[in-house]
């Protein structure tokens, strides 16, 4: 008997068929006893084509970041009703939960938001009736009760916050790829598919671009100390575990692996005055609109007139 959370991402679920083949695969691994949630993303390029849906408006819709939460957030709704539909239908009873109706409450910077406290007792009360409860992932809400989104591949955080506010036994994470490598498997073809990685090296790694994790997941897990178990949607090998520390012997790698980041963009501060406090103006204008930096360069311009050039680089999402 154990609780389990498990992620099913876009992917996964992208098609009515996919939802019934998850559906029929959670029951086929469920043991007598076990108590599982569910957390889901929108299906397949849901999110994005909602986003074309707003530029179709705007050319840039996210100067209405409030409005932005409100278009997301129905993309998961879509996919936790179907999925709970497909459980009643299998003879499974389920329930579709929201962020919020979950106990999810996040701070109030839309588009960006921070898990603050998670109140999961209604998930509980569902457990306790019988019920596969099936959240929806990315989302939150304020102390208004607004919904807020949690950025891009949030959905892994919701399930790790959400496993952590429960005392789960596990967390899993369902994806397109069986585990976490050493690189990009799809550019390097001999990359090796690592069984256990610790929560600082998967962050690490995540912070570099490895996308099979959002890096506030992983610290999620940290915290409270929940192993995730990152595998493959499509089949039934075992993937790979991030947990506190190693268990087998293969932890002798001076380099776990090699990351990288496509979406990024560098910006450059010409000519500016080589002043105290220049860069606090910069960095710290950039920290009240919640845009995280990250490669900072500065270099003396011309020394006789004491001017510099200060060089960062952000997320594309950020450029704007």
């Amino acid at each position: 008997m154990a609780l389990i959370v498990k992620k099913f991402g876009g992917s996964s679920v992208a098609t009515t068929e996919k939802i019934m083949n998850v559906a029929k695969r959670v029951l086929s691994e469920k043991q007598p006893g076990d108590q599982i949630v569910m957390v889901v993303s929108a299906m397949g390029d849901t999110t994005d084509d909602l986003i074309k849906l707003a530029e179709g408006i705007t050319k840039d819709p996210y100067q209405y970041t409030r409005e932005m939460d409100m278009l997301l957030t129905t993309g998961e709704q879509v996919s936790i009703s179907l999925l709970a539909m497909a459980f009643k239908t299998l003879g499974q009873p389920a329930i579709s939960l929201t962020g919020p109706m979950a106990g999810m409450k996040t701070n109030s910077v839309h588009t960006k938001g921070r898990i603050v406290d998670i109140t999961p007792q209604r998930v509980h009360e569902e457990l306790d009736k019988g019920n596969i409860v099936v959240v929806a992932g990315f989302q939150g809400s304020d102390e208004f009760g607004d919904p807020v989104t949690l950025g891009r591949g949030g959905s892994d955080t919701s399930a790790v916050a959400l496993a952590g506010a429960l005392k789960a036994d596990t967390c899993e994470i369902y994806t397109d790829v069986d585990g976490v490598y050493s690189a990009d498997p799809r550019i390097v073809k001999d990359a090796r598919k690592m069984k256990e990685i610790t929560y600082y090296e998967m962050l690490e790694m995540a912070r570099l671009g490895a996308g099979v994790m959002q890096p506030r997941s992983v610290e999620m897990g940290k915290f409270f100390n929940i192993p995730i178990h990152v595998r493959s949607t499509f089949t039934n090998k075992p993937g790979t575990i991030i947990r506190e520390d190693y268990t087998m012997e293969d932890k002798d790698f001076v380099i776990r692996g090699v990351a990288h980041d496509e979406k990024v963009a560098k910006i450059a501060v010409l000519g500016i005055p080589n002043t105290p406090g220049i860069a606090h103006e910069i960095f710290s204008a950039l920290a009240d609109a919640n845009i995280d930096v990250d490669m900072i360069v500065q270099s003396i311009r011309n020394i006789e007139k004491n001017v510099t050039d200060m060089v960062f680089t952000v997320a594309t999402d950020d450029l704007g």
